[in-house]
């Protein structure tokens, strides 16, 4: 038994069976959100396609040359909306504004993960360094971070515990007073002196 091919429909495409098609529009989908973005005006190279006018009207189904031509004519792109579904669904818009909006949207749904930031001292750290190292730590707050403030002993600084809790003790009092809070207080831990800031 010998069978024919299934003959095409009026674009050229395989009527039967729709595997492939099903496996091509499977591909265009993930392709399309590896990428991230939209197919505009050239890069749209599937025929026909469904289009939407820049005013909202539904133009139906057209050629995508005939769509591309018509959204020069408008002074505005062509876009691939809604690339998975038969046939694609394109739009006449703006597509510079209709980034911008797209990306504003994203930014705004975006929620900040908090991390906690470190920053560390010694206890003979002079003076321009605390300041460097606090308006790091402000920086920290400013973006919703947590600050930890560690003060590290080495060798015989041991000795010098009182020093490093009053360097300490003076970045917490600018911190405090610029909008953190103080969410571990400070603690010995080895040869270390650590505590926790927070944003408010």
């Amino acid at each position: 038994m010998t069978f024919s091919p299934c003959p095409p429909d009026t674009h050229g495409r395989l009527s039967s069976p729709n595997v492939r098609h099903d496996h091509s529009l499977l591909e265009e989908k993930v392709a399309a959100i590896e990428r991230n973005q939209s197919r505009v005006n050239e890069q749209i190279r599937i025929t026909p396609i469904r289009v939407i006018s820049e005013t909202g009207e539904q133009l139906g189904v057209i050629p995508t040359e005939n769509a591309l031509e018509r959204a020069r004519d408008a002074g505005f792109d062509l876009v691939e909306v809604a690339p998975s579904e038969d046939p694609p669904v394109c739009r006449i818009m703006d597509f510079g504004k209709y980034k911008y909006q797209r990306n504003k949207k994203a930014q705004k749904g975006h929620s900040h993960q908090t991390k906690t930031k470190e920053i560390r001292l010694r206890p003979k750290t002079g003076t321009h360094d605390i300041d460097f190292k606090t308006r790091q730590a402000l920086q920290f707050l400013k973006n919703k971070d947590k600050v930890q403030i560690s003060v590290v002993f080495r060798g015989r600084e041991i000795a010098h515990v009182e020093e490093g809790r009053r360097v300490m003790q003076t970045v917490i009092d600018t911190l405090l007073d610029s909008g953190g809070k103080l969410e571990v207080p400070p603690g010995q831990q080895g040869r270390r002196i650590v505590c926790t800031i927070a944003p408010k």
